[in-house]
């Protein structure tokens, strides 16, 4: 006799050694696989060991610093929950504002305690400085802060050169009504530019690495862009007679620069000299957090999910 889940233990169909379900019976298998680019991507977390993930922050630091500073770090989290990511300011000194060096030296006592006892090796800290090109004076300032703070922490390249930034420029000078937000539109855009200034800050190291940007951004909008560096004296205005010279009518100013790495007015001064009008600067768009993220991935060999579209901007 069987009871309603099965053959009863006893009966001839009940193996008592195996326990196995005798043939002819239906049998539950494990559900298989789901393959493709539809399948669902297995979870992805910071190792519990994982270096903490510090943010250098330059220029002065104010309120809206902070605020786009905490949201880059929001979106790093995003993408790897677990990851300790903190904020240091290249200025800074104080409990609002803590400088980059009391931020690293703090981790690295932290890791000294974790690792005194388990014999853990690898570094305290990830540095990557919020910096969409090279700065040498900006990046000698964060490496001798790493010195001073003793913490051993690594520190990582810029967010640039990259498509992903050529992507968030394509988007700032949409935004402003500057250019068409997709090329393949039909539409046109009646304040679209016919030229697209580059302005970074950095010299010439800075202006090579942005023009790098610059010819994945001219491939998206079918226009010439030129980089130039707002830390040169007349550099803008001599870009922008060049590209007038070239045929181009209605101009633009897109800043290769995150932010909070420039002054107040200094955007606002360069379209001036330029003539011309500019966007807004990167911010806290979601592919500087991803690439902050990808950078602090790739000193510390975590190997990131591919995203099939980037995050949308902030």
């Amino acid at each position: 006799m069987s009871s309603p889940t099965g053959p009863a233990p006893g009966s001839p169909r009940f193996d008592d050694d195996s326990l196995s379900p005798a043939p002819g019976l239906p049998v539950r298998m494990p559900r298989p696989r789901q393959s493709g680019r539809h399948r669902k991507p297995e979870p992805l977390a910071a190792p519990e060991d994982a270096p903490v993930l510090v943010l250098a922050v330059p220029g002065t630091p104010t309120s809206a610093a902070r605020s786009l500073a905490d949201e880059v770090s929001s979106i790093a989290r995003s993408e790897l929950p677990g990851l300790d990511a903190r904020i240091g300011y290249v200025d800074g000194g104080d409990a609002e504002f803590p400088a980059l060096e009391a931020v690293l030296a703090q981790a690295g006592a932290e890791h000294k305690a974790r690792t005194g006892a388990t014999g853990q090796t690898g570094p305290a800290a990830v540095v990557v400085p919020l910096l969409a090109g090279p700065d040498s004076s900006l990046l000698r300032r964060i490496r001798q802060a790493i010195m001073n703070s003793g913490s051993g922490a690594e520190l990582t390249d810029v967010l640039g050169p990259h498509p992903l930034l050529a992507e968030a420029l394509h988007v700032r000078l949409s935004e402003a009504g500057l250019a068409r937000a997709d090329r393949a539109r039909l539409f046109t855009v009646a304040t679209a530019a016919d030229g697209i200034i580059l302005a970074t800050v950095g010299g010439e190291e800075a202006v090579q690495a942005a023009g790098i940007t610059g010819m994945l951004l001219s491939a998206r909008l079918a226009v010439p862009v030129l980089a130039a560096a707002l830390d040169e004296d007349g550099a803008i205005s001599r870009t922008a007679e060049q590209l007038r010279g070239s045929g181009s009518r209605q101009l633009a100013l897109a800043p290769y620069l995150i932010g909070p790495e420039i002054s107040d007015g200094l955007l606002g001064a360069a379209a001036a000299e330029a003539g011309c009008a500019s966007a807004e600067a990167l911010g806290a768009y979601g592919a500087v957090g991803r690439l902050v993220l990808s950078n602090y991935a790739a000193s510390v060999g975590i190997t990131l999910r591919p995203a099939g579209q980037s995050t949308p901007a902030r």
